[in-house]
């Protein structure tokens, strides 16, 4: 087991990581004001579900072979790029929904977005090399066996994601909330949206190993 005190200070700086701007709060915070907050939430699930993914990854060590493959990490980054210019393209089309008083959130809606989360954090090689790269930095063989110890910090650093991330989500969803109401707004966010993928996927075509 890995020590309380490390573990705070590793709950810290992830914290602090998830806090500083980047794609994820970023998409979050964009979801959350087109969509409300409930919307927020369940893209915040599915990236921490992604999570799972690079975590495991990193405790089974598959994430070096996407520092060690020039293919693999092209491969992924292709599909990540082609994915969020479809979601962009698909925010750029989306028509203003009128406002209905009293509405309640269809949950059925909610499972496309958490689906979303978690291609979109999946599909980022980024992440897994971030992980590769970031977590040794807190594991110890003398701790005990290096593999618990991996999925210990994954397990933080989700917490703390969904801590950051849902923050994010209910901020931005009482303001998307108000947004709503007015159909120019609507039209304004889903442009909004739009760039954003658009610039997300833009970063993540240009990233190197």
């Amino acid at each position: 087991m890995i020590p309380i005190d490390v573990l705070a200070g590793f709950f810290t700086v992830t914290v602090l990581l998830a806090l500083a701007p980047g794609p994820d709060n970023i998409f979050v915070l964009t979801q959350s004001a087109v969509c409300g907050r409930m919307a927020g939430i369940a893209v915040t699930l599915g990236l921490c579900t992604g999570l799972i993914f690079h975590t495991t990854a990193v405790a089974l060590g598959v994430s070096a072979i996407f520092q060690a493959s020039e293919l693999a990490f092209t491969v992924v980054k292709v599909l990540g790029v082609g994915y969020l210019l479809y979601l962009a393209w698909g925010a750029f089309r989306a028509k203003p929904e009128p406002v209905q008083q009293n509405s309640k959130v269809d949950h059925s809606s909610l499972i496309p977005l958490y689906r979303r989360g978690v291609i979109m954090n999946i599909t980022n090689p980024k992440v897994a090399i971030f992980f590769l790269s970031f977590f040794p930095q807190f594991v110890d063989p003398a701790y005990g066996p290096v593999m618990p110890q991996f999925l210990q910090l994954g397990v933080v650093f989700m917490l703390s994601a969904i801590l950051v991330f849902g923050s994010i989500a209910f901020a931005a969803g009482s303001i998307g909330d108000r947004l709503s109401k007015s159909v120019t707004a609507q039209k304004v966010m889903n442009r909004i949206a739009s760039v954003v993928f658009v610039g997300m996927a833009l970063k993540l075509a240009a990233a190197t190993r």
